[in-house]
This record gives structure tokens, sequence and C-alpha cells, in this order.
């Protein structure tokens, strides 16, 4: 392949400093968190270190027995201790999880809701498990909308207690222990709690997001206490301090679950909720005491001799990533190669049909009736990917009409599904992989912290609208219901065993950049640290989005004469990837702070 398409990490990161987060049109504010201009982390293991060596120098971290993908390296070092000591992937997810909702509170946390996939070695099975939050039993299909039935502008229903679901992460979190873990569920929490009590170096990317979100995180006096102390933002460099977490990690170690859902925490996340000045909501005890984490049927779709699986509905993320890869599959994109406009029109046109059958038949299925096996068939995603046969873009694209066992008229949804989220990525030494994607939705969520953490606004994932043309939306809300997700944790097997395990955060365009990182890596060959620090083209809904300071800018006459509209912007992504062959190699995206380590 030609080398001219990778990226520079330090112009790349320079660009997207000039991007924070607020500054752009909430129309377009799917972008995700912006990326930090340096690293710092206070005192660091020799093996972090030399692990954020290798991620600048665009090389893969190579390990013999284990690995992790996070992205902050004192959660991946929590996950690498737990490995160390013969803890399996799941026990190791714990520690990590635990950690970054300590360091990086704007993505994921306790607050928050994720989704899992799990590669069990032992018995050669995949295994998805639905960590989404739920809304209320108190909410209504037009939560959103004001007294005239106009939908509400989306951070008037963001910030506050209208938009927290009720959180999923923790159930998630002992679910996979209890099925999976054999490390003692209190001795996961322990780097985590000495973090929190003991202090942690704010990140340059966490201080960023504070000084750009300073006006909302200063509505409600925890959150404002916690990261505007004195009114002055947190700076890079500072030593934070949360004991509440570590307390509440204390509860949560000594008592599991349980605690949080039914004790003294839930009538804590309840009161925030229901008194949050000026947008309270309706999330009750008994959504917390009812929440359940399911099991879902993993979605996999075959390309290039691998089987690529992930998550099901209410996630679109395997769906649409499966979609994008089954229709790109009779294409030659190995001898078009990374530098082709012809492979980015293939690529960007494969992820438009998907994204329009996204939006119109995608949600949760215990709800509505999702075409699943219907989008992924064979004969209707060849016969969408004979819509790709052209010189030049698509001028329109429509939802397709897949295999249903019913007839149902849907109209296609509306919603936004912003960042904030994090990935990560882990391999044991059993040979069992995990892959989890964690979320709290927008940058620090609801803005309501509670017991030191943040509380989700994943309500707002959900459609505002009921209708559309007297269509109803697939995607509004409904009383339990969890809202469409585009998180994409994903598995590759090749023969029954896993040889790619990658995930991101990017709301919608996490769809886009997973299954770009797998034809990178499946296609062109790329290592997963090149596959991962790939420069980004992205088109969901007709507009190519092209990563600013990258390689990827180049195309943009070519894609124009194609018959594009062409962006140039920051494109932040968090992707974590382990490739598993002879020897494990991992990558982390240089966009974000993460690292990958292992021994």
């Amino acid at each position: 392949m030609a080398h001219g398409f990778r990226f520079v990490v330090a112009v790349l990161c320079a660009a997207a400093t000039a991007f924070p987060v607020g500054a752009q049109d909430v129309a377009d504010a799917q972008a995700p968190e912006a990326a930090g201009a340096g690293v710092v982390f206070g005192s660091l293991s020799p093996a972090a270190d030399a692990a954020l060596a290798s991620k600048a120098a665009g090389d893969p971290v190579f390990s013999e027995n284990w690995m992790v993908a996070a992205a902050n390296p004192l959660a991946a070092e929590a996950g690498a201790d737990v490995l160390r000591a013969g803890g399996t992937a799941a026990d190791a997810m714990v520690a990590v999880q635990a950690v970054l909702g300590l360091v990086e509170p704007q993505s994921s946390g306790l607050g928050g809701g994720a989704f899992l996939v799990w590669y069990d070695a032992a018995t050669k099975e995949v295994t998805t498990l639905d960590g989404r939050e739920t809304a209320p039993l108190a909410a209504r299909p037009t939560l959103f909308q004001d007294k005239d039935g106009a939908p509400l502008q989306f951070f008037d229903a963001v910030v506050g207690g209208l938009s927290v679901g009720t959180p999923g992460t923790p159930a998630l979190m002992a679910e996979a222990h209890a099925r999976w873990g054999r490390a003692d569920w209190p001795l996961l929490f322990g780097d985590a709690i000495a973090l929190a009590e003991e202090g942690f170096t704010v990140s340059p990317r966490l201080a960023s997001l504070v000084a750009g979100d300073a006006e909302r995180l200063s509505r409600f006096g925890p959150t404002a206490a916690y990261f505007l102390p004195g009114g002055v933002p947190l700076e890079a460099g500072d030593l934070l301090r949360n004991p509440a977490y570590g307390q509440t990690l204390r509860s949560l170690a000594a008592h599991g679950p349980a605690t949080f859902y039914t004790g003294e925490i839930a009538h804590d996340i309840v009161s925030a909720v229901r008194t949050a000045a000026g947008n309270p909501g309706v999330l009750d005890l008994i959504d917390l005491a009812i929440y359940e984490v399911k099991e879902r049927a993993p979605v996999c779709v075959p390309y290039r001799g691998a089987d690529v699986c992930g998550m099901g509905p209410p996630s679109s993320g395997a769906l649409s990533v499966g979609q994008i890869l089954g229709m790109l599959e009779p294409y030659d994109l190995a001898g078009l190669g990374p530098d082709a406009p012809e492979a980015w029109r293939l690529f960007g046109d494969a992820s438009r049909l998907a994204f329009a059958d996204r939006g119109r038949f995608i949600a949760d299925s215990d709800f509505v009736p999702v075409p699943t096996q219907g989008l992924v068939a064979p004969a209707y995603l060849q016969a969408r990917s004979a819509l790709l046969d052209s010189n030049t873009a698509l001028e329109a694209v429509t939802p397709g009409a897949p295999e249903f066992d019913h007839a149902l008229n849907w109209a296609d949804d509306e919603s936004l599904e912003l960042p904030s989220t994090s990935h990560v990525s882990i391999v044991d030494t059993y040979g069992n992989a995990l892959s989890m994607t964690t979320t709290i939705e927008n940058a620090f969520g609801s803005r309501l912290m509670v017991r030191g953490f943040l509380l989700n606004n994943e309500l707002t994932d959900f459609s505002f609208r009921t209708h559309a043309d007297g269509a109803p939306i697939a995607n509004r809300v409904a009383p339990g219901k969890r809202p469409r997700s585009s998180m994409a944790p994903t598995i590759v097997l090749r023969d029954g065993a896993p040889v790619l395990v990658v995930g991101s955060p990017g709301g919608s365009r996490i769809i886009p950049y997973v299954a770009k990182t797998i034809v990178a890596h499946l296609d062109w060959g790329l290592d997963p640290q090149a596959a991962v620090a790939l420069p980004h083209l992205v088109n969901r809904f007709g507009t190519y989005d092209l990563e600013v300071g990258t390689a990827a800018a180049a195309l943009e006459e070519p894609l124009v004469d194609l018959g594009y509209e062409v962006n140039i912007r920051a494109l932040t992504s968090g992707l974590h990837a382990i490739a598993l062959g002879e020897q494990l190699q991992g990558g982390a995206d240089p966009r974000r702070e993460g690292i990958a380590l292992g021994e």
C-alpha cells in the first residue's frame, strides 16, 4: 500500500484542539469529544510509558499472554494488574471501568450504560450482554416535547433530570463477573479506590472539556464544586480527589450491585433526578429496583472469510457495521488501497445505505419488531451492494425493503446521538476476549453528579418526535424501553477463533469508525495501531466528513469530482483494537489518551 495516507499524530492532535466541545452548532454536535494536546498522567509504570511512546511512534504494542487497551493509562494499568494476577478479561473490565469512571468521568461511569461482547475460549461461543439504560416507567412518548407538542431544543432536554435513564453499568459489571470472573469481586476496585481517595492528575483532555462546558457544569451544586472548585475550571496537572466516589466503590465492592439499585445510592440518584432545578425527571426507585442486564443474540456477518460479531438491537452497531461490510464484500478494496477515491466512494455510499436502514428500522426489539435477520440476509445485502456499481456518488439514498415477518409502516428517526463514550478491548491469558463500549451519552451526561459520579442523559438518544408524516417512529420513547445506540463493540473471528477485538466512541460515527478499522486490518493489512490511526472519512447522510490535519484532506477534490459535498473537520474517535495471531498486537487511538498494555 502507499504510505502517504498515514497521518502525523502531532499534526492531528494540534488540529483537533482547535475544535473545543461547545464551539460547533448543536445540529452538527455529533462530533466526538475534543482530543487533548498533550499527555500528563503523573506517575506511570515503565510499561505504560513505553506504550505511550509506542503509540506516538505509530507502532503496535506486542505481548505473548494478555492485553488490555483502554482510554486512559491509569485505567489500562488497573486492568493489567488484574490480568497479571491471573484474572480474566471480565475481571479486568470491572477494574478498568471503575477507574475510567474516575479519570474520564465525562465519558462513562456507574451512572451510564454499556454493551459487552464476550468470546469464551472454553466453549468457543460469543455472548452479548445489554447493559443499556432504560426509560423510567413514568416516561411517555412526548417526554421531550413542550406543551404545544414541539420537540425541545437538544440541551434544554439534556441538562438536568429529564434525560436520565436507569443506569446499567454497575449491573453489567456484576453480571460479567458472575459469569466469567475468577478474581474476588472486592479486590477489583482497589486501584480505583486508591486513586479516588489519594488523588489523580487531571489530564489535558479532561481539563479542556471542563473549560469548554463550564456553563452547563455550573448549574448544579455538587457538579460545580467538583469540576469548577472556587468557580474556576480544573486545569491539566491538578491533583484531583473524589472521596465520594471512593466511598461509592467501597459500598459496591462490599455489597455488590444491590447497594446501587435498592440502597441509599438509589435513593440519592432518584432524589437528584426528581429535584433537578429547572428540568426535573421522572426516574423512580422502582425503575432501579427492576433493572436487568439482558443477554441478546449476537449479530454476526461474514466478511473476507471471517465472521464479524457484535451487539444487536437496541444497538444499531453490529447491524450497520455488518451491512457496510456485507455491501463491500464483492468489491476489491485490497486492490484499490486506502489512497484510492474509488475505495472511499464505495465505503461512503455503503455507509449511507446502512444509515438509511438504521434510521427506519432499528430500535429496541423488545418494544418494536426489528428485521434483524432481514437487514443482513445475503440476498438483501447483495441487492443493496449492486447499488454501488456506479462511477459516481449515489444521488439519493433511501431505506431498503428487508424481509420482515410482518408489515409495518415506520417513519425515519430524527434522534441525535452524541458522545461521550469510551471503549475497552481485552484478551486474557486463557484466550477469552472482551469488547465493551461504555457511555453516559453527551460529554458529562446530564451534568447531575451523585456520590462522586455523573448521571447519564441517555434518554435523549430517543427520537423527540413520536411520528413523522403520520407514521410512528420506531425509536420513540416508551416506559421501560432502551434507546437505540450506535455503540459497536466487535469481535472478528476466523475459523471460530478471535482475530480482532475492536470498538470506538463517537456517537453515530462509531459505525463507520469501526467498519473502516476492520477494512484497514482485513483488506489493507494494517496492524492494529496503523488501522486505528488511519485518517477518518465518514459519510452517513450525504456529506463526506474528512479528518482535518490528515492526509484525508487530500481526497477532497477527487470526492467532490465524484459528486459529494465535502466537509473537513475534527473527527476524534477513540478506537482500541487488539489483533490475535502468533502474538497479541494492540493499538490505541492517537486522537485520545489511551494505551494498550500487555505481557
